[in-house]
This record gives structure tokens, C-alpha cells and sequence, in this order.
């Protein structure tokens, strides 16, 4: 059983902070977790494409998916193991297969697709068959009108619904919303606790919403801090052009936001899950000791 902490809306920010300094503790280890993983996807995505086979294409983007949650669940890992004073290894991207935690890293991915399914099927309802195809013709037209450079015409999306699209839009930002909640901690439950697919995603859903504030917090700074990163490393891309060409230097800018963005996000994970979930039986700090807690 484990314990929901009460955090204050900065603790949003420290959990950022704390997916830099892991970094900074290992930025080479780290980072060349995240450039194996990319080179490995380019490699298959590459692969898949040249054989010019569509279907094998989308059977690549499958898999790709399908690795998604075992490769930062990897990371998650990793970053444990450096806040611990261990090495980041390579071998560390098959642990979650080897500890035998992969079935329920895959099934983190459940809830998109039902949520997809279920928005989908939710729009068909909310406008009708007609509508909707009204409303693929529309869009075709409009991407047409942009590609030209031209000005789209208002008299497009005047017999659209607007309302019921609307409302199916917030729909939609809400059910994002709630299943990045469901996954934000649920992959240290996961891998370090041995806590099942469901009632780890429950913890993470009902951890976050206990903890909106600081979830507003860390949203924020981490968009701000991707735009920040990825808007100036356009820069290396600019340099790189000069050197390497365009694809090379597209490629290598892509490797290194991966290299960065995501050991800081995995280590931000990690410190949200220390500081919102206590996994029972385990020694609590004076400062934990004081946070309100709610039994789940």
C-alpha cells in the first residue's frame, strides 16, 4: 500500500531542477542512453522505408510505439541509478524486459488507445456521418488554400458545428489531460515497487489530481524550458548545415534534444514519484514525515 504525499505547487519546479542535476551528474551516460534509442528508431525507420513496403512501414511505427514505454521506463531506471552514485550502462535499456516489468509498461498504453477509440466514436455521434465527412472535405480544402499561400474562405466552416466541435475539443484536452496523469509516476511504481499496471496508473491519477498545483508548476516550466532548449539549439542546426548539409544536420539536432530532453524529463518523473508517493514500508524523512498524506 502506498502513501500520497501533499506537495506544494513548487515542488513542480524542484522536480524539473531535479531531472537537470541528474544530468549534470552523468550527461555523457545519460545522454548516450537516449542517442542509442534514436539511432536504433532512425536505423528502423530507415530500414522499413527503403524496402518501400508501406505495410512495413506502419509495422515499424507500431513497434516503435510499442518500445515507447519500455525505452523510458529504461530511463526512469537509469536515472535511479545515478541518484544512487551508479553508472547509467547501456544494458540498462533491456532491464524493464529482463525484471520481467514489460507486460506492464505495455499496458500503460491501454488507455490511449481506448480513449482514442472511445473520442472517435464520440465525434461520430456528436455530428453524424454527414458532418463529419463535411468536415474531412472542408480541412482537405483549407490545407489546399494554405499550400498556395492563399487566404482560406470564411464560408468553409460557416455550416460546420461549431459548438459540438468545441465541446468535443475540450472533451479531448481533458482526456489528455487525465492519461498523462494516469502515466506521469507510474513507471517508478512499476519498476521499483513491482505495483501492477492498474493500480499503479490509479496511484498516478489520484497523486496528480492531489497535487494539481505543483503538476500546473512543473507543465509550465517544462514547456518553457523545452522551447527554450529546442529554440536554441536551432542554432547548432544553423552551424551544422554549413559542415554536414541539411539531413545530417537535422538528424544530429534531433539526436542531441533526445540526448537532453529526455534523461531531464525521466529524472523529473523519478523525483515527482520519490516526493508524491512513500511505497509502504519505506523510511520516511523528517520533511515527509510532516506532508499530509491520504492512503490509497
Amino acid at each position: 500500500m502506498s502513501m500520497i504525499n501533499k506537495v506544494p505547487a513548487s515542488a513542480g519546479a524542484e522536480w524539473l531542477l531535479g531531472g537537470f542535476a541528474l544530468l549534470r551528474r552523468a550527461p555523457a551516460a545519460l545522454g548516450m542512453l537516449a542517442v542509442l534509442w534514436g539511432l536504433a528508431s532512425t536505423l528502423l525507420m530507415a530500414l522499413a522505408s527503403t524496402t518501400g513496403v508501406t505495410v512495413l512501414l506502419y509495422a515499424a511505427q507500431f513497434l516503435l510505439i510499442l518500445a515507447g514505454p519500455l525505452f523510458f521506463g529504461a530511463m526512469i531506471w537509469a536515472a535511479r541509478e545515478v541518484d544512487q552514485g551508479r553508472p547509467a550502462l547501456p544494458a540498462h535499456l533491456l532491464q524493464p524486459i529482463r525484471d520481467g516489468h514489460g507486460p506492464a509498461l505495455l499496458a500503460t498504453l491501454l488507455p490511449q488507445v481506448l480513449a482514442s477509440f472511445a473520442l472517435g466514436l464520440l465525434l461520430l455521434v456528436m455530428i453524424g456521418p454527414d458532418q463529419l465527412k463535411h468536415l474531412g472535405e472542408v480541412w482537405v480544402q483549407m490545407q489546399a488554400v494554405a499550400a498556395e499561400g492563399g487566404q482560406p474562405d470564411p464560408a468553409l466552416v460557416k455550416d460546420l458545428p461549431a459548438g459540438r466541435l468545441l465541446l468535443w475539443m475540450l472533451l479531448v484536452a481533458v482526456t489528455f489531460v487525465g492519461i498523462k496523469w494516469m502515466t506521469f509516476i507510474a513507471a517508478p511504481q512499476i519498476l521499483f515497487t513491482g505495483t501492477d499496471a492498474v493500480t499503479a496508473m490509479r496511484n498516478s491519477l489520484r497523486a496528480c489530481a492531489h497535487n494539481w498545483t505543483a503538476m500546473l508548476v512543473f507543465y509550465l516550466l517544462a514547456g518553457i524550458a523545452i522551447f527554450a532548449i529546442t529554440f536554441g539549439s536551432l542554432l547548432l542546426v544553423a552551424m551544422l548545415q554549413l559542415v554536414a548539409g541539411p539531413v545530417i544536420a537535422v538528424l544530429l539536432w534531433q539526436l542531441v534534444l533526445l540526448a537532453v530532453l529526455t534523461p531531464v524529463l525521466a529524472g523529473a518523473m523519478y523525483t515527482a514519484w520519490r516526493q508524491m508517493l512513500t511505497p509502504a514500508g519505506a523510511p520516511t524523512s523528517t520533511a515527509a514525515s510532516s506532508t499530509t498524506h491520504i492512503e490509497v
